[in-house]
């Protein structure tokens, strides 16, 4: 499958989490799938710019949109924040504030049009995953992997439309392509924690501590997600939640592009799949 588009990495990816970086660039090129790199991208706010100066969030993603909108092509990103963030930005935009954020656009000789769409890298892998499903070398047969969507892969359900809120399937759909087996983990549609750490640390590792346990508890070799904060809080902080809450698991944590490039057969230093804190060697060792 050849698609283009104009890709957003955002600053997790492009740095605390850059095994899913790594792996969401090296699926896409064995996918045909080819990112241009949005020149100049800044941070979206992941979430929090908007609470202090909601312009000032709105404005800089527009800038962002802007950008693409120069390159010709849709947006595409592999962080769920980022996607969230972008998407609002767009629809607020486009519901009426266009004229005033190009106004500010204007000082950096630029102007948001309302071409570009915005879209998550799992959309387009469960979308397609009829086309890409056969170039899977590597079928995860002896793997059963618990999907963790979070919270801003599927909420607010007016902002990110894709699919329900309540009940969605994307998730599973591509671990099925990927020939593992999908665990349904009572904690699957909840926060990570990520946005929570530092003021509420206690509460962001009761968070972590519950997600691996449900993936343990559900005898899931993994717990997958598409959004690299998800990725970073669950892997990063579980061996503290483990410590303070006294349940879990060392239960490898991967970024949805690092399960799929593992089914396609790409070599795992290529998919960052040592640059964990929680060690992947269990669930490598049935791949």
């Amino acid at each position: 499958m050849t698609r283009k588009f104009a890709f957003f990495p955002g600053c997790v990816l492009d740095s605390a989490a850059r095994e899913a970086r790594m792996a969401t660039e090296a699926v896409a090129a064995r996918l045909g799938i080819e990112l241009v790199e949005i020149p100049g991208w800044s941070c979206c706010g992941a979430s929090h710019v908007q609470d202090i100066d909601p312009n000032a969030a709105l404005a800089a993603n527009a800038r962002n949109l802007a950008l693409a909108e120069q390159l010709g092509l849709d947006v595409l990103t592999a962080c769920s924040t980022c996607a969230l963030m972008l998407r609002t930005a767009r629809q607020e935009l486009l519901n009426g504030r266009k004229n005033d954020i190009n106004k500010v656009l204007a000082q950096a000789g630029l102007e948001y049009k309302g071409t570009a769409e915005v879209s998550h890298i799992l959309w387009l892998l469960a979308d397609t995953a009829a086309e890409w499903g056969p170039q899977v070398k590597n079928p995860l047969r002896k793997v059963r992997v618990a999907s963790f969507y979070g919270c801003h892969t599927v909420r607010p359900p007016q902002v990110m439309t894709h699919e329900s809120h309540l009940d969605p399937h994307s998730m599973e759909t591509v671990i099925t392509a990927c020939g593992a087996e999908p665990v349904l983990i009572p904690d699957r549609l909840k926060c990570c924690g990520f946005h929570a750490v530092f003021p509420a640390e206690p509460t962001a590792h009761r968070l972590t501590a519950s997600a691996a346990d449900d993936a343990k508890k559900g005898g899931a070799d993994c717990l997958l997600t598409p959004c690299p904060l998800c990725q970073l809080q669950l892997d990063m902080y579980q061996p503290d939640a483990r410590k303070t809450e006294g349940k879990g698991g060392d239960t490898p944590v991967l970024h949805l592009t690092q399960l799929v490039g593992l089914a396609l057969g790409i070599d795992r230093e290529k998919l960052g799949l040592s640059r964990h804190i929680v060690s992947t060697e269990s669930l490598l060792a049935k791949c």
